[in-house]
C-alpha cells in the first residue's frame, strides 16, 4: 500500500524523446548531485517505512489481524517524505524499437529513485495539446529544466513555455556538434541531414524557434535575461561527451557553460565487461535518413566484416528490418538488436575486444563509457561517392567532423584498414568465456538482445519471450556498490 508523495515546488523537469537522451540525462544529474541526493532520500523513506511496519504491536486475540499502529506509521512515512527533486518526462515516439530502449532506461532511472513519467506524446492529433496543457504547471513552477534535443519542435515550444532560470542541454548524439556550431555562429537550429528550409511547418513555427534559441543563449545583448542583476540571470549548461572545445570561448560569451560528460554513472553503475574473441560491428542509420546509399553502405558493411573478422552487428535502433535482412544475407553477420544504449550494453558486456563503427554517437562514447578496459574502438570513413544525391550538402563535412574529432579511437579508410594517423592497436588479450549475450529469432531474422545473457524481450512491452524470465531490472555489477535488483 502506498501513500501519497508531495511533490515540492520549483524541482526540476527533464524533456527526453530517445533513450539516449534519458542516458545522459541520468549521466548529469549523478554529476550534479541530484542523483545521489535523491537515491539517499529513496533509502532513507524506505528505512523508515521498514521500520514503521516492524514497531507497531501485535494484534490483540480475536481482531483483524491488521496492524493498524504499523499501517499508520507507513502511511506517516509516506506522506512526509519529499518527492524527487527531478521528474524524468518521456516524449514518446511512434518508432517501437525506441519505446522500447526507453522503457528498459525509464527502469533504471526508477531503480535510482527518480520519478519517470511517460506521456504518449504524439498518440493523436490532440495530443500535443493535451500532453502541454497537463504540463504547463509544472513547467511554470520548475527552477530548472533538462532537455535532450534542442532541434525537436516539441521541445522548442516547451522552452517558450516556462520561466525557469537554469536550462541544461544534454546530448542527442552526435547532433549535439551540429547544434553547438549553430548556437555559436547565431545561425538558425536546423539538423545537419535536413535539405532545405523545412517548408510550410518549418514557417509556420519559426516565431517559437527564435524565441527557443533566444531562451539557450542568454547573454546576447538585448536578450533574455542581458540587463537583470548577474545572480539573477537565466543559465544554461550543454552537458556533453561531444568535442566542442573550439566553440566553448564564443558559448561563454552567450552564457552559456559547458560541463564535460564521462559517463561517470554508467562506468559507476556497470561492468568491467566480459570480452568476446571477435570482433563487433555497430551499425548506422544513415541509409534511412537519406544520407548514404543503401548498395554503398552493403559494400561497406562486407568490406569491414571480410578484413577483420567481425561476428556480430549491432543493429541502430532505426534501421529497417529488410536492410538487416541484406545485411546478414551478405556478410553472415549475426544481428543483434539491442534492448539498451550501446553504451550500457557495451560496459555490461560481452562485447568484443575490438568495435568497429561508422561515423556516430558511439566513437564519442564508447571509449569514455569503456575507459579502463582493453576494447580497442575503430571509425571508419565514409567516402563522398557513399552518398545520396538527396544529402544535404553540410553531410559530407559534418560526417567527416564526427570522425575527426573522435578521441582515442583507430580511424579507418574507406576500404577498412588503418589510416597511417592510427596505426598504433590498442587492446589486449580477450577475458571472459567469449559467449556472446543470448537472444531468440525474430521474424525478421533479427535478435534482440538483452546483455548479460538471459531471455530477449519484445521492445515494446518489455515482456519476456524466451524460455527464461528476464528480470524486470537490468542486473548491476557486484561491484557497483548495490544489492541486485
Amino acid at each position: 500500500m502506498r501513500g501519497v508523495v508531495r511533490r515540492r515546488a520549483g524541482g526540476t523537469l527533464a524533456f527526453v524523446e530517445s533513450p539516449v537522451q534519458l542516458l545522459n540525462v541520468l549521466e548529469w544529474a549523478h554529476q550534479d548531485g541530484t542523483l545521489t541526493t535523491v537515491t539517499s532520500a529513496k533509502a532513507g523513506s524506505d528505512a523508515a517505512r521498514s521500520d514503521a511496519a516492524g514497531s507497531g504491536p501485535a494484534a490483540e486475540p480475536g481482531g483483524t489481524g491488521e496492524d493498524t499502529s504499523a499501517l499508520a506509521g507507513f502511511e506517516a512515512g509516506a506522506a512526509t517524505a519529499s518527492a524527487p527533486d527531478l521528474t524524468i518526462v518521456v516524449l514518446s515516439p511512434h518508432d517501437p524499437m525506441t519505446r522500447g530502449q526507453l522503457r528498459r532506461v525509464a527502469e533504471l532511472a526508477r531503480d535510482e529513485g527518480i520519478a519517470v513519467r511517460w506521456e504518449e506524446a504524439r498518440g493523436g492529433a490532440t495530443a500535443p495539446v493535451k500532453t502541454i496543457g497537463s504540463l504547463a504547471g509544472e513547467l511554470r513552477r520548475a527552477r530548472r529544466v533538462v532537455i535532450g534535443d534542442p532541434f525537436s519542435r516539441y521541445v522548442q515550444l516547451l522552452l517558450t513555455l516556462t520561466a525557469a532560470r537554469r536550462v541544461v542541454v544534454v546530448d542527442d548524439g552526435t547532433a549535439t556538434m551540429e547544434f553547438v556550431s549553430q548556437l555559436a555562429h547565431g545561425e538558425r537550429l536546423v539538423r545537419w541531414h535536413r535539405k532545405g528550409s523545412g517548408g510550410v511547418q518549418a514557417t509556420l513555427f519559426a516565431p517559437f524557434s527564435r524565441r527557443a534559441r533566444a531562451r539557450l543563449t542568454p547573454g546576447v545583448p538585448g536578450g533574455r535575461g542581458a540587463k537583470r542583476a548577474p545572480d539573477a540571470q537565466p543559465r544554461v549548461e550543454i552537458f556533453s561527451s561531444m568535442p566542442v572545445d573550439a566553440s566553448a570561448g564564443r558559448l561563454r560569451e552567450l552564457g552559456v557553460d559547458v560541463t564535460a560528460n564521462d559517463f561517470a554513472w554508467t562506468r559507476a553503475r556497470f561492468g568491467p565487461p566480459r570480452l568476446t574473441r571477435g570482433t563487433d560491428l555497430v551499425g548506422t542509420s544513415l541509409v534511412e535518413t537519406g544520407v548514404v546509399d543503401l548498395e554503398r553502405y552493403l559494400e561497406a558493411v562486407s568490406s569491414l566484416a571480410r578484413t577483420h573478422g567481425a561476428t556480430r552487428y549491432f543493429a541502430h535502433r532505426r534501421e529497417s528490418s529488410d536492410k538487416l535482412q541484406r545485411v546478414t544475407a551478405a556478410t553472415g553477420l549475426e544481428i543483434v538488436r539491442p534492448d539498451l544504449p550501446l553504451e550500457l550494453v557495451a560496459r555490461r558486456g560481452p562485447i568484443g575486444r575490438t568495435i568497429l563503427s561508422f561515423p556516430s554517437t558511439v566513437v564519442h562514447t564508447l571509449p569514455l563509457a569503456l575507459a579502463g578496459t582493453p576494447v580497442s574502438v575503430a571509425v571508419c570513413e565514409v567516402e563522398r561517392e557513399w552518398l545520396t544525391e538527396g544529402a544535404s550538402p553540410r553531410a559530407e563535412g559534418f560526417l567527416s567532423g564526427v570522425t575527426g574529432t573522435a578521441r582515442n579511437v583507430r580511424r579507418l579508410g574507406a576500404a577498412g584498414t588503418a589510416s597511417a594517423s592510427s596505426e598504433a592497436e590498442a587492446g589486449a588479450a580477450a577475458v571472459g568465456d567469449g559467449t556472446p549475450g543470448s537472444g531468440t529469432p525474430g521474424a525478421d531474422g533479427t535478435r534482440t538482445w538483452t546483455a548479460g545473457g538471459g531471455a530477449s524481450r519484445n521492445a515494446e512491452s518489455g515482456r519476456a519471450s524466451g524460455p527464461e524470465e528476464v528480470p524486470a531490472r537490468p542486473s548491476m555489477s557486484p561491484g557497483a556498490g548495490r544489492a541486485n535488483a
